[in-house]
């Protein structure tokens, strides 16, 4: 009964917070496009010049390409940054319009610069990105300038119009971040609890007692969950970052960024909570099957992961229901559950896997019950925590448990040399940048080259659409590609209607502002409806300065085009095939996570302290997972012959995932009453984790030698933190809270033994996964 209850609550919660969400959407993607593009038509009309129309809007919206979240501040240094560029740009186009060979040659080398001008930050490849479009809008302005209206000087004022809308949208956007600096925050904050609500649903399937459920592939996708709730956290990290005051912590900035800046360390913390694994869930369904507890403990993360969605519906203003205290009264039963299975003597416990064993069943034969109840116990103290940390979120300024060390890590470059740096070291072949800019590079001149042997006088739209559809990557390619087509069709249907349906230039210069804003407001979610916003917009524009119906199969034909050359181009030309990224990134991934595991020892002898250099390695780990599942989902859109190492790819995703997990456990239970010497079996267990996972790393490199599995010191290893841990005792724990200092041992040598026990399957996944993959994989 209780799944489908969670399941009804779940559906019903999210259905209504579609709203909120793209009201608040709009008014952070929509408004701000929405009055430059009036403000624009209203100064054409002012003007009675219909021609300036064109320009100023593509101005427009290249300046909203190059926009990125930030304070009013930097949007202010980046807007310097972008004009600056977008004049470069501008007036390397106008020099070389004339000599279509030089022109060529300045987009190709503007395209591997500005590619690599990426290696900065997130700003930096959104200005290099709209740069280059910018460039190609110039030429196109000009080519429409020299159409519509031959006078001398005609292609350096479409030039300066563009800059000017460009300058226009970039004061937009200052005032904007000025006047309404938590408008962004609240909307990532919100994905982030979005995020974390998604995970846990899919974390609370994982408890179902039901024979015949596909576990693995359950586990691949919490996996490739886990990789958006990293890339949400990422997210607001930098949109906090970049509106804390300099050098100051999170007790510095007005109140609304500090209980921001709670909200985020909540949600880390959550994740924390979340993503900790206490034992195999096929063991715990195997002992419990004929108990209710594990319905219960799914009920606990259902219910966790609808308070995460109430609290992102409350960060957007959606109006819902008082929260009531379901999830309360579940911790309650819960532990009501377990207390109930913990009086029970250890053969009857055993029992519960058969209940016809029950006259036979010996206290050996109950010691594995045993130990997984002890599991259950620990994951229901974790789940207690996780209702107790959500609290937090909801009033986190009046919660007196925020740490001490609130600092943020600084990414962006430090100074001048310090940028240059960054930039030279993507000067190698095995660069993503590089790679991506020459493959740009080389797909622009093939197709300049075509358009100048075929005549086309539309063919700069053939470069635009290469532009756009070009990523670093195959399957990004692939999919932008099908939605770039897919949308101009779209939007050439939609386009032609207004056109026929709505001759008067009144109502159609009404559609362009439109369709700007459904451009602005889409572009990063919603491509192909972007991609017909902007078909209809080049229609209805140019309809303003002459036939908008003879675009029509001229456009569709250089998207075509454009489409086709990037698709040859990201397969033939330098290609990034994640497919043979996954040894290097699975190391890394391994890696990471032994300095996490190092991180979570020092805080188990030092006490609980969330300092920069605990979160900092947490952070590391789960963003090394995530890169290793995005790798993943590129890596079977790839061709057949590159992904035979797939199936390889992901068990060995799913088992660094599996591990990220007990480590998890292992921090969500550290606290400051823990405090403890590491020494005997511990010690030697995580001397042996590391080893291991720095000996795997530096093998999936080769750079090493793969060691003989098993490790001949595992099993002794095995029954010492066993034997240790029955002579800790089985104390008692009581509900709530994180665990006392008497059972953290146990909880320490019940996780390490989880991980030793990975680390063969780890291994093997490993040595698949590096070595030659067969046709049959």
């Amino acid at each position: 009964m209780v799944g489908p209850v969670w399941q009804w609550g779940w559906q019903s919660g999210g259905a209504s917070g579609w709203p909120a969400h793209w009201q608040h959407h709009f008014l952070l993607r929509g408004v701000k496009p929405l009055i430059g593009l009036v403000c624009v038509m209203g100064l054409a009309w002012w003007l009675d010049d219909a021609a300036t129309v064109i320009p100023l809007v593509l101005g427009v919206n290249a300046s909203a390409l190059a926009e990125t979240d930030d304070s009013w501040r930097g949007r202010l240094r980046a807007q310097l940054t972008t004009l600056l560029c977008f004049t470069g740009m501008a007036l390397a186009v106008q020099l070389t319009l004339s000599h279509p060979v030089g022109l060529m040659l300045v987009l190709a080398v503007a395209a591997v610069g500005l590619a690599l001008l990426g290696a900065l930050g997130e700003r930096y490849r959104a200005i290099s990105s709209a740069t280059l479009i910018l460039g190609l809008y110039a030429a196109l302005s000009a080519h429409a300038a020299a159409d519509g209206r031959p006078e001398p000087g005609g292609h350096m004022t479409g030039s300066l119009l563009l800059l000017a809308g460009a300058a226009w949208y970039g004061l937009i956007s200052v005032l904007w971040a000025a006047l309404f600096p938590r408008l962004q925050v609240r909307q990532n904050l919100a994905a982030l609890y979005e995020a974390l609500g998604e995970y846990l649903r899919l974390k609370a399937r994982l408890f179902e007692p039901v024979r015949g459920v596909d576990l693995e592939r359950r586990r691949i996708g919490l996996a490739l969950q886990n990789g958006r709730v990293v890339q949400a956290l990422n997210d607001t990290k930098e949109s906090l970052f970049s509106r804390q005051p300099p050098g100051a912590g999170a007790q510095a900035g007005a109140l609304w960024l500090r209980q921001a800046f709670a909200q985020y360390l909540v949600a880390q913390d959550l994740h924390e909570r979340a993503s900790s694994s206490h034992a195999h869930y096929e063991q715990l369904s195997q002992v419990f099957f004929h108990s209710d507890v594990l319905y219960r403990c799914q009920r606990v993360l259902a219910l966790v992961g609808l308070e995460c969605l109430w609290l992102a519906g409350q960060l957007r203003g959606q109006k819902s229901a008082e929260r009531g205290a379901e999830l309360t009264r579940a911790l309650e039963d819960l532990d009501g559950a377990i207390a109930r299975l913990e009086a029970l003597p250890d053969a009857r416990v055993a029992a519960l896997a058969q209940p016809e064993l029950l006259a036979s069943a010996t206290a050996a034969e109950g010691a594995p019950a045993v130990a997984a109840l002890r599991s259950l116990r620990s994951l229901a103290a974790n789940l207690a925590g996780m209702g107790r940390v959500l609290a937090g979120a909801l009033a986190p300024l009046d919660t007196p448990q925020s740490p001490t060390d609130t600092r943020l890590l600084d990414r962006n470059p430090r100074d001048w040399a310090d940028a240059w740096a960054r930039v030279r070291a993507q000067a190698r072949w095995s660069s993503p940048l590089l790679r991506h800019g020459l493959r740009l590079a080389v797909a622009l001149i093939a197709g300049f080259a075509w358009m100048e042997w075929s005549g086309d006088e539309h063919g700069f739209w053939i470069l635009l659409t290469i532009v756009f559809v070009c990523r670093p990557y195959y399957g990004d390619t692939l999919r932008r590609l099908g939605q770039r087509v897919t949308g101009t069709v779209l939007g050439l249907v939609v386009g032609w209607a207004l056109l026929t349906l709505f001759p008067g230039v009144l109502l159609q210069s009404t559609f362009t502002v439109v369709a700007g804003v459904v451009f602005v407001a889409t572009r990063q979610i919603r491509y192909t409806v972007a991609s017909a916003a902007i078909t209809a917009l080049v229609l209805l524009a140019f309809n303003q300065v002459g036939n908008g119906f003879d675009l029509i199969l001229p456009r569709l034909v250089d998207t075509l085009i454009g489409s086709l050359i990037a698709g040859l181009s990201v397969w033939l030309v330098l290609p990034s095939w994640q497919s043979r990224q996954l040894p290097r990134l699975a190391a890394r991934a391994l890696r990471s996570q032994a300095d996490y595991l190092r991180e979570i020892t020092t805080q188990y002898q030092s006490g609980k302290q969330d300092h920069l250099a605990y979160r900092l390695a947490r952070r590391n780990a789960h963003n090394a997972d995530a890169a290793l599942s995005n790798a993943m989902t590129e890596v079977f859109v790839e061709p057949a012959y590159l992904r035979r190492n797939g199936k390889a790819g992901m068990r060995l995703l799913v088992q660094c995932h599996t591990l990220l997990n007990y480590l998890s456990a292992l921090g969500a239970h550290r606290h400051a009453g823990s405090a403890a010497r590491l020494t005997g079996a511990p010690a030697e267990a995580v001397a042996l984790i590391l080893d291991s996972l720095d000996g795997l790393a530096r093998a999936l490199e080769g750079q090493g030698a793969w060691a003989p599995q098993p490790d001949p010191a595992l099993e002794p290893l095995l029954l010492a933190l066993a034997e240790g841990d029955v002579s800790a005792g089985d104390e008692a724990v009581g509900s709530g809270g994180d665990l006392p200092e008497p059972v953290a041992s146990p909880v320490l040598r019940a996780q390490l033994s989880l991980a030793l026990r990975l680390l063969p399957t780890l291994a093997e996944q490993a040595k698949s996964l590096r070595a030659r993959p067969s046709a049959a994989d």
